[in-house]
């Protein structure tokens, strides 16, 4: 079986645990205004690789990715869930960590079919990144051009297989960047039960140049990138939020045993 890949990065330290091989799927039905790899968008672009190509090319580095493994990002992997699913399974063969990147917007939980490959991926993935764009729909769509409920429902669907979860959420100014939203994602998150980190991003604009060169309007000219300090006060409002709402659900579990 070949997938269409992007690219793959050899020393990625932001895409998981330790030192990773990354490798960026081709393919992406979200159209995030704030993407900084648009070259990937295109489901016929990228380069026809096997997983075995894939797993040489890893190999070749291996020494390096020791407390580290493999991440998929992209694009959206799940795209090519078959695809992805040989490439996991020969990895863990190969006692492989394989963290998956992730926006979920492929799940579809009335699809049997679907949810058959996605259990048998799940049993090959070690860590999920999960990418909450935004938490309410309307403005989700307005921003990535897709609906989140079935984002939010993979969310729910993982917190009830227990597969280890990192959330990932960009803070864009004057779109993210507010704190009902905030809030609401931080309560959102508190009815999980598998998330192990919490990455807030700040948003950039990195990624402009590539528009440039690609001939692509770029949506957020003019929106600054968000500071620092803004980026730790977002996700101080999250927090505060997820513990509040973990505090009450606590207590009404608690005082439901009672009764």
């Amino acid at each position: 079986m070949l997938g269409r890949i992007h690219s793959t990065e050899s020393f990625g330290t932001v895409d998981g645990p330790g030192t990773r091989f990354v490798i960026f799927f081709q393919g992406c039905p979200m159209r995030c205004q704030y993407c900084h790899n648009p070259d990937t968008w295109d489901v016929n672009g990228g380069t026809l690789r096997s997983a075995e190509d894939l797993l040489a090319e890893y190999d070749s580095c291996k020494e390096f990715y020791k407390g580290g493994g493999l991440t998929t990002t992209g694009g959206e992997p799940m795209l090519q869930i078959d695809f992805l699913t040989e490439l996991y399974e020969k990895a863990k063969a190969k006692g492989i960590h394989t963290c998956l990147d992730t926006s979920g917007i492929v799940f579809n939980g009335d699809n049997p079919e679907f949810m058959k490959k996605l259990d048998r991926l799940l049993a090959s993935t070690d860590l999920i990144m999960l990418d909450i764009k935004h938490i309410d729909n309307e403005e989700h769509k307005k921003l990535t051009g897709q609906p989140n409920t079935g984002i939010l429902a993979f969310a729910r669907y993982l917190s009830d297989k227990q597969i280890p979860v990192w959330i990932r959420h960009v803070i864009v100014p004057g779109i993210t960047y507010e704190e009902k939203p905030l809030k609401r994602l931080g309560a959102f998150l508190a009815e999980l039960h598998n998330i192990k980190a919490l990455d807030v991003l700040p948003y950039h604009t990195m990624g402009k140049p590539k528009y440039d060169k690609l001939g692509m309007k770029y949506v957020l000219e003019g929106v600054p990138a968000l500071t620092n300090q803004d980026a730790i006060r977002a996700r101080d409002i999250i927090l505060s939020a997820w513990r509040a709402r973990k505090t009450y659900l606590n207590a009404k579990a608690e005082e439901e045993k009672k009764q």
